[in-house]
């Protein structure tokens, strides 16, 4: 797979951008808060219909302009794709491959793979929980469709059955009505909570192989990184256990049992890495990680994704770039960066250098 191009019209700070990429490595630098970084968050709302940073789509569009647009070009096995996203601000946003309307934006999921890589992943093992579930649940849609459709029925029915708790929590009793309405939507809960809970196991136990090499290549063998998957509850036993919490979440008013509450253990010779690491360790493993999503992703799909690299390297010592770059090799890469001087100092191939400068996007073939 290979972005070809890309086409912003009133997104972000951009009133008008056009570009080509390379197959290749494709640069962007210049000083901060000029865009680089909003270039990067198109990529990868073109292919997975969301920005990385969880924001409201109307904050996508640029300020005092009705709509925003974005449309990605790329190749993939001989075929072209055009992916136009039309961004509205209080109506959910229109995406279309080759002019086809999409009925469901998980229908996106698939035509495009990516892995977005943030100074603020640096901090995924660190951070709680649900930053650990997200980097799950990003990773898993991009190779799994039907991980996609159970994962966005299950967050729709947790919606569903979290407001009739909280209504119920606020009178303090329940309608034989609402008690029936409520079975369904925890029969509904099993059924697309084990799926994901069954999906996630396979997923970590997949990837843990892959992060224990790479980090002993980030740490010469020092440090032995293990990744487990801790499910809130298993998935045998996910429907005994919703009942078992029944009381307790009407007195609540909240959903207190299954994967929406799951987390990931890390350990580093045998030390759980979320409490008792150090930041650089914590670091060097959250980059391991994010490695070796290439990996395994290619092995899933049997294609390499696209990988963006957000002023990474700037947050990285010496050692920990020079590790980075070297395993960019056969990838389609888009980094942004303040300068390039360091990379041409390393002799790092970059295919087309682009300048960003007060909304304005100047390119050249290095």
């Amino acid at each position: 797979m290979e972005l070809t191009g890309l086409e912003l019209k009133d997104f972000r700070n951009y009133e008008d951008l056009s570009l080509s990429f390379d197959k290749g490595t494709n640069i962007f630098y210049g000083g901060n808060a000029q865009g680089k970084t909003n270039i990067l968050e198109a990529i990868f709302l073109g292919c997975t219909s969301r920005s990385h940073r969880s924001v409201k789509d109307k904050e996508l569009i640029r300020f005092g302009a009705p709509e925003g647009h974005v449309k990605l070009l790329l190749k993939k096995n001989g075929i072209d794709y055009r992916i136009d996203l039309h961004i509205k601000k209080n109506r959910s946003k229109g995406i279309a491959v080759n002019g086809a309307a999409l009925r469901k934006m998980s229908d996106l999921f698939g035509i495009a793979r990516v892995i977005f890589f943030s100074p603020e992943d640096l901090s995924l093992i660190k951070n709680g929980p649900a930053e650990r579930r997200r980097f799950l649940d990003t990773e898993l849609c991009q190779i799994d469709r039907i991980y996609t459709h159970d994962l966005i029925s299950y967050n729709r029915v947790i919606d569903q059955k979290n407001k009739l708790l909280k209504k119920i929590c606020e009178k303090g009793k329940k309608t034989e009505e609402e008690a029936a309405v409520l079975s369904i939507y925890n029969e509904q809960l099993c059924k697309y909570g084990a799926s994901i809970i069954e999906a996630r196991d396979r997923f970590i136990r997949d990837l843990s192989v892959i992060v224990k090499e790479k980090h002993k290549e980030l740490t010469d063998g020092a440090e032995d990184l293990s990744m487990t998957y801790e499910p809130d509850v298993k998935a045998k036993d996910l429907e005994k256990e919703i009942l078992l919490s029944a009381e307790r979440e009407e007195r609540m008013g909240a959903a207190m049992t299954g994967p929406h509450r799951d987390d990931i253990c890390f350990k580093v010779n045998g030390v759980d890495l979320r409490h008792f690491g150090s930041q650089g360790q914590q670091r060097t493993g959250a980059l391991s990680l994010k490695l070796s999503e290439i990996a395994l992703v290619e092995n899933a799909t049997g294609e390499k994704p696209v990988l963006l690299l957000d002023d990474v390297l700037s947050e990285l010592d010496r050692k920990r770039q020079d590790m980075l770059l070297s395993s960019l090799t056969g990838v389609q890469v888009f980094i942004t960066s303040t300068g390039i001087d360091d990379l041409i100092e390393r002799r790092f191939r970059m295919d087309r250098i682009f300048f960003v400068d007060k909304r304005k996007v100047t390119d050249s073939v290095s």
